[in-house]
C-alpha cells in the first residue's frame, strides 16, 4: 500500500481493465475506469460517438460522467446549482479564476461567492460561452474537491506532497523545483503559458506549428487575439519567416509530437529564427513525455498534462508548466508566471499524482516498447492504408529531440483501407476500452477526429486529418494479446 493508502484501489482497477476492457455495446456510457473520478467514458461503437456528439438522449441518458473539461461532472453540477440558484453557473477553483472567466466573457457574466466557493453566473444566452471558457482553459473544479465540499469532508492540505511532485518533475526536466508550476489540468498549464507570453507582448500574434490538439488552438484563437496555424510542416520555415517579418509575434506554439497526426516541427530550424526575433517557443510534450524527448535547447515554456502518462490511472486530473532555465527568455517569463500563479491542484489529486509519478519512468519505457510493437504490425497489415507514429512521421525532427534510450511513446493513429466503411467496422470489433483520453495503463481507442472536431470535420480534413482516423493509446497489456483483440480483417 502507498503512503496515501491508494495503491490497492489503483492496482485493482488497472488489472481489471487490462484483462477485462470495456468494449461491448451494452457498456455505452460507463465510466472508464469504474471510478466516480474517471476521466473517460465508454463509447464502444462508431455510432455511439456520433450519437454522443449529436447529444442524442440514448447516449446522454446513460452518461455517468465524461472527460471533466468537456462533461460537467454530476458532483460539480451540484456545486454549480448551489452557487447559481437556478441561473446558468459553473464553479471555478479560485476567485481569481472566476474573475478571469467573467472578464473574458463580459456582461452579463458575474462572479458569485457562497460558503467559500466561487463561480460565474450568467444568462442562458451566454451559458455556452461560459462552458467553452471552462473547457478550453482547463480552470475546472476537481471532482474530488467537489465531493469533499458536498459531503462536508475535511481535507488537510499538505504542501510537502506538491513539493515532492514538483521535485520529481524537476528531475525529468533538468530544472529546479521552483521552475515547476502545478495546475489543475494540462490545459490550465497551457492557459498560464498563453497569459504569460501575452503579458510580455500583449498585442502580438501567436503561431501554431503543426496540426494541434483542439483546445491548444482554441485558446489562442478565442482568447489570445490574432492566431496563425501553420499545419503543413514541409513549408513551415518559409511561412514562419514570412509571418515573423510581417507581424509582431508574442509566441510560437507546438506539440512534440502533434495529436493526432504525431508530426514534429523541425525545431533545429525553428529555434534560431525565433530567437533572432525575440519570440519564445511554448511546447506541449504530453504525447512524448520528458522520458523520451529533451526540449530544453528549444522551448522557453513546456506545458504538460499529468492526467495522461504520468498518472496512467485515468481517474485524476493535473498539469504542470515548466520554465526552462536554459532559455534566453527565462529571466523575463518566470517572474510573470510566478506572479500570476495559484496553487489550484487539489491536494487529493496531488497525492495520487505524486504516488503514480514514482512508477512513471518504468511504465513509460514499457509503453514505448508496446507502442512500437503494435505500430509496426499495423504498418505491415494489408487492411491498413496508413499509420502515423513518431518514428516515421517527421522522423528526423523527432530524432533530434529524442533522449538517449528514449522511445516514441505509445500513441498510434491509423487509417484503414476503404475507411468510410471499414473504420466503423474495425472500431466496433476492437476488444479494448473505447473512449476519450490517452496515456492510461490500459489501452484506449477512439475515432479522434469525430470526438475533437465533429462540428468542423471539413476544416480538419482540409488540414489532412481524416474523419475516419482511429487513434489507439497502447497500454501495458501483453502486446500480442492486445494485437489479437484488435480483430483486424484478414
Amino acid at each position: 500500500m502507498c503512503r496515501s493508502g491508494c495503491y490497492y484501489i489503483v492496482s485493482l482497477s488497472f488489472h481489471q481493465l487490462l484483462e477485462h476492457p470495456v468494449w461491448r455495446a451494452e457498456d455505452v456510457g460507463r465510466p472508464i475506469p469504474d471510478s466516480p473520478h474517471a476521466v473517460s467514458l465508454a463509447l464502444p461503437r462508431w455510432d455511439d460517438v456520433v450519437a454522443y456528439e449529436e447529444k442524442e438522449p440514448r447516449i446522454l441518458d446513460r452518461l455517468v460522467s465524461g472527460y471533466p473539461r468537456f462533461v460537467v461532472h454530476p458532483l460539480v453540477a451540484q456545486l454549480a446549482h448551489r452557487l447559481g440558484q437556478g441561473r446558468p453557473c459553473l464553479p471555478f477553483p479560485s476567485r481569481n479564476a472566476a474573475h478571469q472567466a467573467a472578464r473574458y466573457l463580459g456582461p452579463p457574466a458575474q462572479v458569485v461567492e457562497r460558503d467559500g466557493l466561487c463561480g460565474v453566473v450568467t444568462t442562458a444566452a451566454q451559458a455556452d460561452d461560459l462552458k467553452l471558457f471552462w473547457q478550453h482553459t482547463g480552470l475546472i473544479v476537481s471532482t474530488r474537491q467537489a465531493e469533499a465540499i458536498l459531503t462536508g469532508r475535511r481535507v488537510s492540505d499538505d504542501a510537502s506532497v506538491r513539493a515532492r511532485l514538483r521535485s520529481q518533475l524537476a528531475a525529468w526536466y533538468d530544472c529546479r523545483p521552483d521552475d515547476v508550476f502545478l495546475h489543475p489540468t494540462g490545459m490550465a498549464a497551457m492557459w498560464a503559458a498563453l497569459r504569460a507570453v501575452k503579458t510580455r507582448r500583449p498585442t502580438g500574434a501567436t503561431i501554431q506549428l503543426g496540426f494541434p490538439y483542439v483546445d491548444t488552438l482554441k485558446i489562442q484563437q478565442k482568447y489570445g487575439g490574432e492566431t496563425h496555424l501553420l499545419w503543413r510542416l514541409d513549408t513551415v520555415a518559409s511561412e514562419l519567416d514570412r509571418l515573423l517579418a510581417q507581424r509582431d509575434v508574442s509566441a510560437v506554439f507546438c506539440e512534440v509530437p502533434g495529436n493526432p497526426l504525431l508530426t514534429t516541427p523541425d525545431l533545429r530550424a525553428v529555434t534560431p529564427r525565433l530567437r533572432a526575433r525575440g519570440v519564445p517557443l511554448v511546447a506541449d510534450d504530453v504525447v512524448a513525455t520528458p522520458i523520451n524527448v529533451d526540449l530544453s535547447p528549444h522551448a522557453a515554456l513546456i506545458a504538460t498534462s499529468l492526467t495522461k502518462y504520468v498518472a496512467g490511472t485515468g481517474d485524476v486530473m493535473g498539469g504542470a508548466l515548466i520554465c526552462n532555465p536554459r532559455s534566453p527568455f527565462y529571466a523575463e517569463l518566470k517572474p510573470i508566471i510566478a506572479a500570476e500563479h495559484e496553487e489550484l491542484l487539489w491536494i487529493e489529486d496531488a497525492v495520487i499524482l505524486e504516488e503514480q509519478a514514482h512508477s512513471f519512468p518504468e511504465r513509460m519505457r514499457q509503453h514505448n516498447a508496446n507502442g512500437l510493437w503494435i505500430a509496426e504490425r499495423l504498418r505491415a497489415h494489408p487492411a491498413i492504408e496508413r499509420v502515423w507514429f513518431p518514428k516515421w512521421e517527421s522522423a528526423e525532427a523527432y530524432e533530434a529531440l529524442r533522449r538517449p534510450g528514449g522511445g516514441w511513446s505509445s500513441l498510434v493513429t491509423f487509417l484503414p483501407r476503404n475507411a468510410d466503411t471499414e473504420s466503423p467496422r474495425i472500431y466496433d470489433r476492437m476488444e479494448v476500452c473505447k473512449g476519450p483520453s490517452l496515456g492510461t495503463m490500459f489501452s484506449l481507442a477512439c475515432p479522434f477526429t469525430l470526438l475533437a472536431h465533429y462540428r468542423e470535420l471539413e476544416w480538419a480534413e482540409s488540414c489532412g486529418v481524416s474523419r475516419y482516423l482511429i487513434r489507439l493509446s497502447v497500454g501495458l497489456e501483453n502486446p500480442a494479446e492486445l494485437w489479437r483483440r484488435l480483430h483486424l480483417p484478414d
